[in-house]
Order: C-alpha cells, then structure tokens, then sequence
C-alpha cells in the first residue's frame, strides 16, 4: 500500500499578514503575477545573493577576491586557455 504523502497546510491569514500583502501590493503596485515575481527577485533577492556567496566561501574556504596561496584564488575572472 502506498503511504500518503503529507499535506501543506495553510496557516490562518491574520490580520498582520493582510497588512503586509496590502502594502506589498501598495509598494509594487501589484496587478499581474509577473508583477508578483518581480516583487519577490527585489525582496529576496540580495538575500539569496547573499546566501549563495557565503555558501561559496564557506565551501572554497575563503572569501571572494581574497587570494589563497595557490594560483588559482578567486578573483572574479575567468581564465581562457
């Protein structure tokens, strides 16, 4: 028997999250879903910017445009061979 995947449930909209979207849709002055998407990438996109670079470094071990001791530190250019 297959098991039954669980179910997102919605938490209640309170008057607090009403605020927000009124003034998300006031700020952006959303009517479209494209209006939607565009609000999101400038809300949360430095974030995830963000969170991709210290993933980045925390991954190669040190910091964007800082040099290592090897040759091949990270300097934002691309080497063509």
């Amino acid at each position: 028997m297959k098991e039954k995947k669980e179910v997102y449930k919605v938490k209640p909209l309170t008057e607090g999250k009403k605020n927000i979207i009124a003034n998300l849709i006031e700020e952006y002055d959303i009517k479209t879903t494209e209006d939607i998407q565009e609000a999101l990438k400038d809300l949360l996109g430095g974030t995830i910017k963000s969170m991709l670079e210290a993933e980045m470094d925390e991954h190669i071990g040190y910091e964007k445009y800082q040099h290592s001791d090897g040759t091949n530190y990270r300097n934002g250019t691309k080497r063509y061979f």
